[in-house]
Parts: C-alpha cells; structure tokens; sequence
C-alpha cells in the first residue's frame, strides 16, 4: 500500500528550496503555495532564513515532524537526508525530483537502492527519483508546468517520462480535458507505474474514484501486475489508455524458429493490452483523445450521425468511421423528410446531416433530438461547428451543451474554428466544463481505436483438457534444445493436438517396408537440417516404390541429414501455430497462415496464454488472409473451430510445460474435416 503520507500529507517540506523560480527547487515550492495546500509547509536551504514568504531552516536536522518531504538537492546528499526525515522526523511521502541516480552510473544506482532501503525500513513511500514530481487533489508536489485543473473525477495520469507528461498535460488542458491526479514516477526505484496501478485498483471506490486513467510507458517491468490490476479496474468500471513507446526493434532474442522471428517486444505489448483490455495509443494526440472520449457517455454500438454545416470535414471523418470499422449509416424515411423541411433549402439528411453554412443553433437542436428520438440506427452523434468568421456562435454552442446534458445517446462537439471562435471555445471549455475535438479525423480515429479494442479476457478460463501427467514425465525426462521426434511427438499427442503419422528411418529397407505397408502418395523429408526447403529436403507426392529408393539416397546424402521421416501427403491450407516463452510476459502464442507465407506475409495474431478457443476464432477473424481461411476460388475451407481449439490446446501445453521455450506447427494442414501438424519444432530451456 502506498503511504498516506504521500497522498494526503498533513505538512509538507522542500528540501532544496529556492526563490529562484527557475530552479526545481524553487518552482515546486511555488506551486505548492499556488495550489493552496492547506496544511504546514516547510523549506529547508543553508543559505536562506525566508524562501517566498515561507520560513526556512538550513538543514533537516532542525525541521519538527513533516508527513511528505520534496528533495531537490544534489544526488549525492539525499541518501543521509532521506535517512534524518524517515528515522528521525517520520516522514513517510518522499518525491526525489534530482536527477544523478541509477539513470546515470553505477554510483548513482548505489545511492538509489540506499535510499529505497531507508525508505522501506520505516513503510515509506517513494516518487522518484528523477522525477517532475506528483500531483493529486490535496497538493502539487511536482516542478513543472501547467497545472492541469484538477476534479475528483478528471484522468488518473501515470507517466515515466515528465517532459512527455508535461507536452501531453498541455494538449489535453487545451481541449478541457481535466486531471485527478498525475504520476511522474521517474527511475521507478520503489514505486512503478504498475505499482500505481495496484494502488488505484485496491482503494478504488465506485462513488469517489477516476474512471479514466491515461498510462505513457517506456518499459513494462511486471507485466503479469499490468495485466492482473488493468482487468481488474477496467472490469470495475475503469477505461484505461497507454503509450508503450520504444517497440519498434525487434527482440533482443536469437530466433531459431519463425515463432521466435515474430516475438518482438512490441508484439508482446500488444498482446498484453488486448488481453487487459487497454485502448493502445501511438502518440500523445491520440492518447490524449482516446481519453477525452473516455470523459464521455460509452459509445454502446457503431452507428454515427455526422451533424454538420461543413462538408469536407464530414466526408473526411466518414471516411476514417467507415474504414475503421464503424459506421454511418443512410437515414430516410417520414421522420427524414419530416427534419428535413425544418432545415435551410438545399440540406441534407441522409447521413451526414448537413445543414449548410447558414444553419442556425435552432436548426441544430431540431437535429439532434432527431438523431436522439427518431433514428433507431444512430447510436451517437458528433456535431462539428465552427465559423467562416462572419458570425459568433454563442447560441450554437448553448443548444450543444444542453442537448449534452439531455441526450441519452453521446454527443461529440468538434469545433475546428479555433481562432475564429475562440471566445465561445474558452466558454465552451471553462464555464460549460466541456471538451473539443478540434480536429475531425483524429477523434474519428480514437473512437474506431476504443470501438474496436475488446473488453479485457477473463482471468481464470476454462481450456481443452489435456494429459498434464504424460505432458511432464516427457518433458522432465528431457534435456535443453530441440527435442527429437518421438518426444515432442508425445507431447502433442498428450495434449490432443493431431498430428501426421510419421516414422524417421535411417535405413533403405525400413523405408521400403514403410511404402509397402501405408501405401502412396507419400511426403520424404531430411531429419536434421534447419530449413528443409533450402537445402532440398522436402520430396512431396511419392507415388512409387522406385521414388522411394531413389529419394532415400539423395535426401541422405543432404548435409547434416542423420534420418528421413515419412509420412502419407495430406491436403489443404497451410495454417501456422507457435509459441515462445518471455521471462516478464509468460507465454506468447502466435497463429495465422502457415508455410511459406509466414516468412513472406507475416499475417499473425499473437495473445498471451492462457487463450480460449472462442478467443482464438475471434482474433482469426482479424487476420489479412481471413477470407482464404474461408474458401475462396474453389478452394476448401478451413475448419476454423478444430483450428481454434488447437490453438487452445498448444496454449494449454504450454501451461503445462512452461520450459517449451520455442514452438512452432508449421504448417498444419486444415480442411473442413481436419487441422493437422505437418512439421513441428519444440525447444525446451528448463
């Protein structure tokens, strides 16, 4: 639990206080006496006796008792003064704003786990270091600016970068998006933006906590404690929306399979939002939006009316809504003419409503209680207004803001006129406490993302059920490194995964004898090399016992071929299923279309185990290649439930063995009667 001297402090010192504004020291120190913290405040500067009108002691030493102290001093002098506050004066709340820590050298990092330790010693707790600061409804203990506004029920902002946090504040402040609290957690030393999290999931309160909490993430250091609070909150009511920047390098891993080829750490992150059920934004545009929309009603299905009196911005955003899987929908009939004749000659009704450059604010509320009472296929609205600068739009902007208040169905004002109705925009903001979406086609792009992102996957699932017993006497009676065939056979056949029928041999004879007894066509293939295919190694459509006698020796004499496994051709799609284990994120398992294509089209979902198979089938429906899992030019389908229990059955084994360190099924071959592996490649690290 975090503290409640850091959150609710009764007194407050500045250690490191200055009257120079322009140092960290002196500007926190200002925006505590701006913010109007009612409790003791205290400063601390060896040069000063009065610091902004507030006494000052020139060392810790001599400071009585103080809830929460602000360190903006030198890196090396806040190890023993942490020590006198936390030991001697019972502070409980530290934020270390001063930078020279675990960011910069070793010795730095020394003074941080110092610190931490102290900290811990006495049930402190720590913001920091390196650090903007913190701010809640009680105080400002943060350096930077703006102060956002603050309400009880604005956005819970958690950042591990304060200059993006600052650049993010501006953007949204400038729209009317208001703040409950801010989290600039710095180095993370003690407290980390998932610890925040946990914070927020274990005091939240249905009546008096933030609905919206607004993440920017350079790293994910416990990734399984994001999953576990994220759902938790979002399923209490929560909508969270996060930045993980810094994903687009591949992995740091050496991929020795097309699974481990895929695994990039963006990937992982991926996967791991859809499964909380986190809004995932690129930038803070977005970011920002996606939370503004959050501010809002929820938006419970996808059919939007565009309200208008400007043309091209309402093309521009139906476009965005229609190719990002909303909709705006064609509105007609009696109660379309009925709206139309109450409109200028020459609008329009049919979606988007536009009612032209000279529509007036009582046009506008004639539309939108239509939209509201009338048009059963609207499910929310926007209403973009500004001003070519020839009137004002004081009374429009009335009606919007009471239809807000009235309409059961969202409204979303976008009012681009920035500069030409500035006035009524402020109005709008600050005295209406309403938010602006200036510009059409990023609203219309964060709404599709908050649209399209699923509600989070439950924590406890129920998957195929697999033989765990035979799974582990396999896998425990196995070393490190690829497993042989028979092995990693065995385990696919305990956990119900099909399989072809194959047998390796190493010699001429059995080969024969195979052919005699299962009869033709028949797949030969090398044991041994890495990429069969690049080496020649695969024969396909065997149809004679000379074929097989000829191939045996030419396969064999392939470099590095110990073997030759040989099994009856099967037929169909080249589907593709593999996994791969992360230290911090467990296991990933990924699907989508198999064989060479993997390598070329990269067409895959990836989730985190454990994945059902109704999971499964509905991100198979998100795949480019869908429609060839269809069937398409006379081509058979794939049997997209047997496809989808496999995946769920490949997450289960790897549940059950989590030393399967890499897995790829490449291909399985999937018809409407079956979904069989073809090749597999396990590889264990216990």
């Amino acid at each position: 639990m975090i503290n409640e001297k850091l959150l609710n402090p009764s007194s407050i010192v500045v250690v490191g206080a200055s009257a120079d504004i322009h140092k960290p020291g002196g500007k926190v120190l200002k925006n505590l006496l701006n913010c109007g913290f009612k409790g003791a405040l205290y400063a601390v500067n060896p040069k000063e006796t009065e610091v902004q009108g507030i006494k000052c002691y020139a060392k810790v030493d001599d400071l009585p008792q103080v809830d929460c102290a602000i360190l903006a001093i030198a890196a090396k002098y806040c190890p023993s003064t942490v020590d006198i506050l936390a030991h001697q004066k019972q502070t409980g709340g530290f934020i270390i704003v001063s930078a020279g820590f675990g960011e910069e050298n070793e010795e730095g990092a020394r003074l941080e786990k110092q610190i931490v330790d102290t900290i811990n010693s006495v049930g402190g707790s720590l913001i920091g270091p390196n650090c903007t600061g913190f701010l809640n409804t009680n105080y400002c203990g943060a350096f930077d600016a703006p102060i956002p506004p603050l309400d009880p029920h604005g956005v819970d902002f958690i950042t591990g970068s304060g200059a993006t946090a600052v650049f993010i504040k501006e953007y949204g402040i400038s729209n009317g998006l208001t703040f409950n609290s801010v989290w600039a957690v710095g180095n993370s030393a003690q407290m980390g933006i998932e610890d925040v999290l946990e914070h927020l999931d274990n005091t939240f309160d249905p009546e008096k906590s933030s609905r919206v909490i607004m993440l920017y993430m350079e790293k994910i250091n416990a990734p399984q404690k994001l999953l576990k609070h994220s759902r938790s909150l979002i399923n209490k009511g929560c909508k969270i929306a996060a930045i993980k920047s810094g994903g687009s390098a591949a992995g740091s891993r050496a991929a020795s399979s097309h699974t481990g080829a895929l695994a990039t750490n963006d990937a992982a992150v991926d996967a791991l939002f859809r499964k909380a059920g986190i809004v995932r934004c690129q930038n803070r545009e977005e970011l920002t939006t996606v939370c503004e929309i959050f501010m809002h009603p929820e938006v419970k299905g996808k059919n939007m009316a565009v309200i208008t009196h400007a043309g091209g911005p309402a093309v521009m955003l139906t476009d965005v809504l229609s190719n990002n899987g909303m909709d705006v929908p064609h509105i007609e009939g009696p109660k379309a003419d009925e709206l139309l004749k109450k409109l200028f000659a020459g609008s329009s009704v049919g979606n988007p409503i536009d009612f032209l450059a000279t529509g007036t604010a009582e046009q506008l509320g004639y539309i939108i209680d239509a939209c509201e009472n009338d048009f059963d296929n609207i499910d929310c609205m926007c209403v973009i207004f500004g001003s070519p600068g020839l009137f004002a739009n004081w009374e429009v902007y009335e009606v919007l803001d009471q239809k807000m208040k009235t309409c059961k169905k969202p409204i979303f004002p976008i009012i681009p006129s920035i500069i030409n109705v500035k006035e009524e925009i402020a109005d709008f903001i600050q005295n209406k406490h309403r938010i602006n979406f200036p510009e059409e086609c990023v609203f219309g792009n964060a709404l599709c993302k908050v649209y399209n992102t699923p509600k989070p996957q439950p924590e406890h699932v129920e998957l195929p059920k697999i033989d765990v017993e035979r799974i582990r006497k396999t896998v425990d009676r196995c070393g490190n490194g690829y497993m042989e065939i028979a092995d990693y056979n065995e385990l696919l056949d305990a956990a119900g995964i099909a399989r072809k029928r194959s047998v390796e041999v190493d010699k001429k004879e059995d080969a024969l004898q195979f052919a005699k007894e299962v009869g033709y066509p028949l797949v030969m293939k090398v044991v041994g090399p890495l990429h069969k295919s690049d080496v020649g190694g695969v024969t396909l459509n065997v149809r004679d016992i000379e074929t097989v006698d000829k191939e045996f020796d030419r396969l064999m004499a392939i470099k590095d071929t110990y073997a030759v496994e040989m099994y009856p051709m099967l037929d169909g799609t080249d589907v593709y299923i593999g996994a791969i284990r992360d230290d911090k994120f467990g296991h990933q398992v990924f699907f989508g279309l198999g064989g060479i294509f993997i390598e070329v089209l990269k067409d895959v979902q990836s989730a985190l185990a454990p994945i059902t198979a109704d999971e499964a089938k509905d991100m198979l429906k998100k795949l480019r290649g869908y429609k060839i899992l269809e069937g398409v030019r006379g081509q058979d389908p794939v049997n997209i439930d047997l496809y989808a229990e496999q995946i769920a059955r490949v997450s289960a084994l790897v549940m059950a063995a989590p030393e399967i360190a890499e897995m790829d099924l490449n291909p399985l071959l999937g018809n409407p009667k079956a979904v069989v592996a073809v090749d597999a490649r396990i590889r264990l690290e216990k």
